[in-house]
């Protein structure tokens, strides 16, 4: 199980994402289009520059949904490999099942 200010840390990270997220897309597409004024460009760098840095996407980290585990996350369920297993051989995943051949 994951510390408890780690998950917190991400539970701030996606809010701060999710707020950003319109602004900060806004100012990457000025940086990024050829035909932007330099002047311009040079201002929406610096805009971006001053936004928080956990308002970057890339800063966050996919997590169990359950007890939050970092590492060996199977997006397609929101669970940790150790997790996916638990639940999958006690029969709490419907339409999941060891397979055996």
């Amino acid at each position: 199980m994951a510390k408890r200010g780690l998950v917190n840390r991400q539970a701030r990270r996606e809010e701060l994402v999710a707020r950003h997220a319109e602004g900060r897309a806004e100012l990457k597409r000025l940086v990024t289009h050829p035909e932007t004024d330099p002047e311009v460009r040079a201002e929406a760098v610096r805009r971006l520059s001053r936004l928080p840095r956990d308002s970057s996407p890339v800063r966050l980290r996919s997590r169990d949904q359950i007890d939050g585990r970092p590492r060996g996350v199977l997006t397609r369920f929101g669970l940790s490999r150790v997790r996916f297993r638990e639940l999958a051989l006690s029969g709490e995943m419907p339409g999941v099942r060891k397979a055996s051949w």
